[in-house]
């Protein structure tokens, strides 16, 4: 009796999991370090002060949470599920009017010790809501306004991060909308429809962007959007009727704007197969912007120091994650079970995709953060709870 009550115990943790997460963890405290005690005016400060330990700190936060989430049985949670949605509705138009502005976008709440980032907690707010709203009798999604009801939840917090603006969080939020839509079974025709009417806004949305002469109507986006995906596409800056000073402005300022993603491929492509070495990657000396070496552009660091071999001890860590959030999935026993780990499962295969394919440029920079390897206090803190909420519905996947 006590041997199976100890088996059952020992199948409810996926350790394999909890493996591949600690080593994450560990890689993210260890590159952190590498790529900001590099930087002359971060090393001399004191140790109490130094981002990577800031980020273990939040490991630690974050490692709480996500054993609390564990204990609490999702079916519970779910109840509170559309209070959550409606306070995270509730941030995002607040941090829009009193939220902290930095380099153009207002993001953040400052309190002080740390900055508070809404749209981080709104997506996984947004996956309980939409996963509780879903997992209604399957019938029921064969009706068009329980469709539109579900879009609704999908626009209206994409609209909100859109405005601060934050192009990457907001986009991460329709391949997690649509899959839970598609797993949820909502018929077929709703969802063509559904990626017809998305396509044909992208593709009036990239014919603005690139085409649109000067003086037309354009989508109104942040310059520094706009530059970006100006440098993707390889689209030249300068306007049709250009003079020649305005060529070389034009000329200079894409080089400007290209640098990062051009210092990112020279880390990635120059680590060679086993690397440079800890700390011994030359381009986050300077090369590489300070505030995006330990962020945005950590995997370039991890490729320029550990090369492909660490890449791919990287990828293969968030390969057991996602594999194992699917396997979560599949084994659940209700269909919130299945819907909740579908949408985190989604949500952290578009942020490696994103951050990576920006890194190697098969993406626009966007600043999605690379969960759990990217420096941000809100970012480990929602990744980690996330990670908790696919152990909650794999502990209780016998309870039901």
């Amino acid at each position: 009796m006590f041997g199976s009550a100890t088996k059952d115990r020992h199948d409810r943790i996926d350790w394999l999991l909890l493996l591949a997460l600690l080593g994450l963890m560990l890689l993210g405290a260890a590159f952190i370090y590498s790529a900001t005690m590099a930087n002359e005016s971060t090393s001399p400060l004191p140790w109490y002060t130094q981002t990577y330990l800031k980020q273990i700190i939040w490991y630690v936060v974050g490692l709480t949470g996500a054993i609390a989430i564990t204990f609490v049985d999702y079916r519970i949670l779910s109840r509170w599920s559309y209070v959550f949605f409606w306070v995270a509705i509730g941030l995002l138009v607040t941090v829009l009017i009193f939220g902290k502005t930095v380099n153009g976008a207002r993001r953040w709440f400052s309190l002080g010790f740390f900055q508070f980032q809404p749209s981080e907690f709104a997506k996984l707010a947004f996956i309980f809501a939409l996963g509780s709203f879903l997992s209604r009798p399957a019938d029921e999604l064969r009706f068009p306004h329980i469709f539109w009801k579900a879009v609704g939840m999908i626009a209206l917090p994409f609209v909100l991060i859109m405005k601060e603006p934050d192009l990457g969080s907001a986009l991460v939020l329709l391949p997690t909308g649509t899959a839970m839509l598609f797993v949820a079974g909502t018929p077929r025709r709703f969802l063509m429809r559904l990626g017809g009417t998305l396509g044909i806004l992208a593709a009036l949305f990239l014919v603005d962007i690139l085409f649109a002469p000067p003086g037309w109507w354009q989508i109104k986006l942040e310059e520094y959007q706009r530059h970006r995906l100006l440098v993707y596409f390889g689209a030249d800056f300068a306007p049709m009727d250009a003079t020649p000073a305005q060529m070389r402005q034009a000329e200079e300022l894409q080089r400007q704007k290209s640098y990062q993603v051009r210092q990112a491929l020279i880390s990635v492509g120059s680590g060679g197969w086993l690397g440079k070495g800890w700390r011994q990657g030359q381009q986050t000396l300077g090369f590489l912007p300070r505030g995006a070496a330990h962020n945005d552009f950590i995997f370039s660091v991890i490729a320029k120091e550990e090369g492909f071999v660490g890449s791919v001890m990287v990828l293969t860590l968030y390969s057991v994650i996602l594999f194992f959030g699917i396997r979560i999935a599949s084994q659940a026993r209700d269909r919130l079970g299945k819907l909740l780990a579908v949408g985190v499962v989604t949500l952290f295969f578009s942020h490696v995709f994103i951050n990576i394919g920006m890194n190697i440029r098969i993406m626009p920079v966007t600043g999605v953060p690379l969960p759990l390897l990217s420096y941000g206090g809100s970012s480990v803190l929602c990744s980690l709870i996330a990670i908790g909420l696919l152990q909650n519905v794999h502990t209780h996947r016998k309870s039901y």
